[in-house]
């Protein structure tokens, strides 16, 4: 039997399982070394954790790791359904809010830094569930790209990075509600199927792997909303921390959004994160705060005698 020490909490509804002990030895080198490393050597390790039956194609898993940079509180590597993530926001907090459970920060807690395969991200907690996180530089790569989507046509959004490549649709006719969760999954899907298939990228040949769709918010108190389909087809139930990020680049960029002002981004659940950019030697540098709360502390426990011990097929 394999036990596996894994803390769970959600942000802003999406969920985040962090592997405490139990997991594998990834060796030394930098957190994309290792990320690497765990996506080709220890691929079935991932799907345990997050794939049913013990998770969900919603879960995302962090490994918590030794960081290379002895300032940082920890390292983590963010890991899905389906693969690996550079950065994610809300697990981010989920990792914050997390180490805060385990009394791993002490006094250092109002201001921290947390090691990934894209790099440093800041965090400050600011009270027991709220965290305040410094993400990395983000940008707009670019703007008003159309693709031709089949069974919908043409459609228009910007590329951007916010620690995950995104593809941004501003001008749909879509109502973003959870009620309308299938369709706008469909919707989103077939933009990313067709992104693929045309051989739109992200920087360097990078594959776009999300789809962000934004509009009003329902609540008058927030900026917008959005909906997020991730890279496994699960659409996120926060308002997506790199999401966020690359969308206040884009505002940035497009001249809607000034430093230090702050954008409240609601998600498709509902639930709020407060965003807001600073620069730094010409780079948007954003920050995102919402909650996360511990829902359990438990072991998984592999049977190696188990058919499906390392998760059901994807």
């Amino acid at each position: 039997m394999q036990r596996i020490h894994v803390i769970d909490s959600h942000t802003g509804g999406e969920p985040t399982r962090v592997v405490v002990a139990g997991g594998p030895d990834l060796g030394s080198g930098s957190l994309a070394e290792r990320r690497d490393r765990f996506r080709r050597t220890h691929d079935q390790f991932r799907s345990a954790v997050v794939n049913e039956p013990r998770g969900s194609d919603v879960m995302v898993g962090a490994l918590l790791c030794e960081p290379v940079d002895p300032d940082c509180v920890a390292g983590v590597i963010f890991f899905n359904n389906v693969g690996y993530l550079g950065m994610c926001g809300h697990g981010a907090i989920g990792v914050a809010v997390t180490l805060a459970h385990l009394d791993r920060l002490g006094e250092a807690s109002r201001q921290c830094r947390l090691e990934t395969p894209v790099g440093i991200v800041g965090f400050a907690m600011d009270g027991p569930n709220r965290v305040t996180i410094e993400n990395v530089a983000s940008y707009r790569f670019r703007e008003q790209v159309t693709i031709a989507v089949p069974d919908i046509g043409p459609v228009t959004g910007d590329i951007a990075w916010g620690g995950n490549w995104f593809f941004l649709v501003h001008d749909h006719t879509l109502t973003l509600h959870v009620s309308r969760a299938e369709a706008l999954t469909e919707y989103a899907w077939r933009i990313r199927q067709a992104l693929t298939a045309q051989g739109i990228t992200g920087a360097a040949g990078a594959e776009i792997d999300h789809i962000e769709l934004t509009g009003p918010p329902v609540d008058p108190a927030n900026d917008a909303r959005n909906f997020v389909l991730c890279p496994g087809k699960a659409y996120d139930r926060s308002p997506c921390g790199t999401g966020t990020s690359a969308n206040l680049a884009c505002l940035m960029a497009a001249g809607r959004l000034r430093p230090g002002q702050v954008w409240r981004q609601e998600g498709i659940v509902g639930s709020v994160f407060a965003g807001k950019v600073r620069i730094e030697h010409g780079n948007i540098i954003p920050s995102i705060t919402g909650e996360a709360f511990v829902t359990a502390n438990s072991h998984l426990i592999i049977d190696h005698r188990d058919p499906f011990g390392h998760g059901v097929p994807t």
